[in-house]
């Protein structure tokens, strides 16, 4: 139900580039006028954010919870791809979310994802075929192509990934990019086929390369994969075609803030206002064709206060003329959600953690670095016993295993560095893109327990050691919870602060490893079918 009502202040007009004092008139959901006067109102108005690309599903809630942590922030709407649900539950996932972010006052647009499964090398719960994109598209809800991460098929112009583009152009959707490390005329030819976006670059030279070709950057700043710093000296010169996204975030960091920080970081570095927000609250709208207001008359009322453009304090929310939040608190209630899930594999013993030495010698090692997701290959000297090559604590290499989810096989074992637990295991069903468990820990039997505690409950991330155990439990597709989000964001703080008192140095163990089996990310990675080169594209033996 609408009702009329007025908000006055500083007008923040983005697409004249002007502050000026008024009144924003609001009836029937809409903004019926905006005039210009005189008001002792010391509020600044301005339009909503828009998370240009984000997985829901990383921050490891149901849509409807998702926009009650995201809307004190000042966050109107997201872009998002819902190929994580996808690679679980097919065309079924993704109907899930559309359906479950209508319980919530918040503006949630999703693509049609075009990678599921994203490469036949690991085992994901479902395909989503070419002709479910269609059936997609024909939903106004989705509203682009999701992220092509099959670059090399787009290149190739592999005639299935060719045909998802030409659909998404005959349907009149945006097609999004995921081309990391592409530059040059491989840019240029990849630009070429028809996609739009790139929100995988980590130099700024990557991304003008990109820019040249036509393409519109989006800068990512997310729990694990941080690029802002690298990206953010293009905004001044490049600002009609940047965006802000965050990607992946974690719950215990959707509390703390949003695409709110971005641009408070980007204003303290001395940008200007206008330009700043232009990629935070216009060119998403734009390219995407969102049905988000832009705080000129007749657009939806969606707009948010502030305190004053250096505080940039979010004081107020407002979605289709309804106040959604207010004083940093949420006012989207609590919305029960229904559980749908795709698990099926047996419990698993200490001993099929094991890995045979034969007559190696070295072995290859996951380099992960904090807030990237590339990894790089390295090498180190086996640490044998009795036979098996163990963990090796001291030099900070650890066993890391990926357990196929949806049938019994037997776990995937190799090696990574830079974890850094001293102790015991964590664990987590939420592994890009199959979302299989992932496992890092010290000893076959700490990690044997960490992943059956997942499996005991269909889904969740877990640590196990100093004695203890921690279990946040995620029934929904094995991603996500359906329980309360600010206390989901609580539970997930305690077992990531008790991975960090076992010894890891990561500001996020558990976004760091649901990447690890990430195969389109170069350049190691571990799927349940073994460890993977993605320089090359194939698998490659973990000891020598």
């Amino acid at each position: 139900m609408h009702t009329d009502f007025s908000v006055s202040g500083h007008i923040i007009d983005i697409h004249h580039q002007e502050i000026y004092q008024g009144t924003v008139h609001v009836s029937n959901g809409r903004i019926s006028k905006l005039v210009r006067e005189a008001t002792e109102a010391t509020d600044y108005i301005l339009p909503g954010f828009v998370d240009a690309h984000v997985h829901v599903e990383s921050s490891m809630l149901v849509p409807c919870e998702f926009a009650r942590l995201a809307v004190p922030h000042g966050t109107v709407a997201t872009v998002s791809d819902p190929h994580e649900i996808g690679n679980v539950l097919g065309l079924q996932g993704v109907e899930y979310m559309v359906e479950n972010g209508k319980k919530a006052p918040f503006k949630f647009y999703f693509g049609a994802p075009s990678c599921v499964p994203a490469t036949p090398f690991e085992t994901a719960g479902a395909e989503i075929t070419t002709n479910d994109i269609e059936t997609l598209f024909k939903r106004d809800e989705i509203k682009y192509l999701a992220e092509m991460m099959n670059w090399p098929g787009v290149l190739n112009r592999d005639p299935e990934v060719m045909a998802k583009i030409e659909l998404a152009k005959k349907y009149g959707k945006a097609v999004d990019g995921h081309a990391p490390g592409l530059r040059g005329e491989q840019a240029a030819q990849y630009a070429s086929a028809g996609i739009t976006t790139d929100h995988e670059c980590f130099t700024a030279e990557e991304a003008l390369d990109k820019l040249a070709v036509g393409m519109k950057i989006l800068i990512r700043e997310g729990s694990a994969a941080k690029n802002f710093e690298a990206l953010i000296p293009l905004l001044p010169e490049h600002y009609r075609n940047i965006m802000f996204c965050s990607d992946d975030k974690h719950p215990d960091n959707l509390v703390e803030g949003h695409i709110n920080l971005l641009v408070k970081r980007a204003l303290a570095k001395g940008n200007n206002l206008f330009q700043v927000l232009q990629a935070a609250c216009i060119n998403p709208v734009e390219h995407y064709k969102l049905d988000v207001g832009l705080l000129r008359e007749n657009d939806a009322a969606d707009f948010i206060l502030i305190d004053n453009p250096e505080n940039f304090k979010v004081k107020a929310t407002y979605i289709n003329g309804q106040l959604v939040a207010e004083s940093g608190r949420s006012k989207i209630e609590f919305t029960p959600s229904e559980i749908i899930n795709n698990f099926d594999t047996d419990e698993k013993a200490a001993e099929q953690f094991k890995v045979a030495a034969a007559d190696a010698t070295k072995i290859r090692v996951i380099e992960a670095f904090d807030g990237q997701l590339i990894t790089k290959e390295a090498w180190a000297e086996a640490n044998i016993d009795n036979g098996f090559i163990e963990a090796d604590v001291k030099q900070d290499i650890l066993k890391i295993a990926v357990v196929n989810r949806y049938e019994n096989t037997i776990p995937s074992v190799a090696f990574i560095k830079n974890v850094g637990l001293k102790e015991g295991a964590i664990a987590s069903s939420v592994g890009h893109d199959s979302h299989n468990i992932i496992a890092v820990g010290v000893d076959d039997e700490s990690i044997a327990r960490a992943v059956n505690l997942i499996i005991q409950s269909e889904g969740g991330v877990a640590a196990v050691g100093m004695g203890k155990e921690a279990l946040l439990p995620l029934p929904v597709a094995g991603i996500m919870s359906a329980e309360d989000g600010y206390k989901v964001a609580e539970a997930y703080s305690a077992i990531d602060q008790m991975s960090k008192e076992m010894g890891s140095k990561l500001q996020s163990p558990f976004m760091t490893l649901s990447f690890m089996a990430l195969l389109v990310i170069p350049s190691l990675k571990l799927s349940d079918k073994g460890l993977f080169n993605g320089d090359v594209f194939q698998f490659v033996p973990v000891a020598e």
